[in-house]
Order: C-alpha cells, then structure tokens, then sequence
C-alpha cells in the first residue's frame, strides 16, 4: 500500500497553526478534499480530526456521514485515549490503520494530521511520499515535523512535483525511499 503523507507548513517551517487571526487556507483545504477522495480515505488523530468537524452540526455521526466533502471517505482515526467514534474507525497505532485500510480495499493511505501522527508513522518507516503545502506565513511558535534521527540523518528524498496552488500556496511533493 502507498502511503502520503499531507501537511500545511508555515514558510518558516512549523506546522501552520489554525486561529481566527490565521484560518487555514481555501486553496490547501480544497487540495485535502480532492487528495482525499482521490485515496478514498484518510488518517487523522483525534485532536486534528475534532478539529476539522463542524461545531454548527448536530452530531459527529452526522458531520461524517452528511453530504459534506468526506461523504464515501473512510476516516481512521488514531488514538489511545478513546475507543468509539460514531461513523468512524478508531484504531491505536499506525500499522493497525494500515491494516484496516488493506483490509478494506484501498491502494493508497492519505495521513493527514497532526504532527503526532505524522511523527509516528515517519519513525516507523511507513510513508512513501509526503505533501507539503507551503502557507505563506511565517509562526514564532508551532510544531515541527520532528522524525527519529537515528532512521533520517540524511535520508533524501526526491522532489516530484512543485506547483503553486494559488492564493501563494506552494505544493512540494517528494518520494522517500524505504
């Protein structure tokens, strides 16, 4: 199975960080959904996946299942904390979302958030190739994308594909050799 993994950047580098003052981006959201539906799927830690739902709607089941841009994706979310999503698959750990997606049919994993996740699979050694999308601000504080230095000390990649997405979005998209 092909595994992508997606992020927004800030140009200094750190995961761009959603506020009222810096709501994410038209363009890199619409560039989620299309990635998204394209896997079939996506992989999400709880936080992140709180975060994307709508607090407007009655209930997550329905925010899921609505006819809303997720409509037909399977959503897995990772945690260790909760065991039951309605409308999703909660499962505990990177390889046991692989699994269920395998299990499931699909040809490609889109990970998608947050940093945890991100940093989990990378140390593992699970992702073939990562988005970044590049939002044209620059954050004195947010996470970086920290991997394992023993398995990345120089791990190259090799870059695939560089296009703006527009409203000065930059996408950078690059293999890592397993």
């Amino acid at each position: 199975m092909k595994t992508i993994l997606w992020a927004t950047l800030t140009a200094n580098g750190n995961y761009a960080q959603s506020s009222p003052e810096n709501p994410p981006k038209k363009e890199a959201l619409d560039d989620f959904a299309t990635h998204a539906k394209a896997a079939g799927n996506f992989i999400v830690g709880r936080r992140t996946f709180e975060e994307m739902l709508d607090p407007s709607r009655v209930s997550q089941e329905e925010q899921v299942n609505a006819d809303g841009p997720f409509t037909g994706i399977d959503i897995v979310v990772m945690s260790t904390s909760i065991q039951d999503i309605p409308g999703v698959t909660v499962v505990r750990s990177p390889q046991e979302a692989l699994n269920y997606l395998q299990q499931k049919g699909h040809q490609t994993a889109l990970i998608s958030g947050g940093a945890d996740i991100h940093n989990s699979f990378l140390s593992q050694g699970l992702v073939d190739e990562v988005i970044f999308n590049v939002a044209p601000v620059l954050e004195g504080k947010g996470l970086n994308l920290l991997i394992d230095k023993d398995n990345y000390r120089h791990k190259h990649v090799q870059l695939l594909d560089c296009k703006p997405l527009g409203g000065d979005v930059v996408q950078l998209r690059y293999a890592i050799d397993r």
